[in-house]
């Protein structure tokens, strides 16, 4: 599986596009795969303020409920209400049509992992 390289991975599984002071958060294929098919989304509220490595919400599949944790600190500027409506595209493109929200990032954490150490990880967990 193919990591876009223009974006930094969680440990969690959570991926984080930061483009200036706006990022663009969402879950991993690794992640899309392992929780089988979503069927519910709850995204933080629009202006909520988050943590890196809290939770900040829930993805809910077939198999499981999970809670997304943030990768940064920041404020949630919009959610992806298609998403929320169509829970299927989180697993149809994760790192596309599937990212969850946006978020003005006050502190991006050191040790997010870059592709090829997010590859590593989770090729350990097959």
């Amino acid at each position: 599986m193919d990591y876009p390289s223009d974006r930094r991975y969680t440990a969690d599984h959570e991926w984080i596009a930061v483009d200036g002071e706006v990022a663009t958060v969402g879950v991993t294929a690794y992640a899309a795969e392992a929780l089988g098919d979503v069927v519910y989304l709850e995204l933080p509220e629009v202006g909520a303020a988050v943590t890196a490595g809290t939770s900040c919400g829930e993805i809910e599949s077939t198999k499981s409920v999970s809670d997304l944790v943030s990768p940064a600190d920041g404020e949630i500027l919009t959610v992806n209400d298609d998403a929320v409506d169509s829970p299927e595209k989180v697993n149809a493109d994760p790192h596309g049509e599937g990212w969850l929200y946006t978020m003005r990032v006050t502190t991006v954490p050191d040790g997010l992992l870059d592709a090829a150490a997010y590859t590593e990880l989770v090729q350990g967990h097959s």
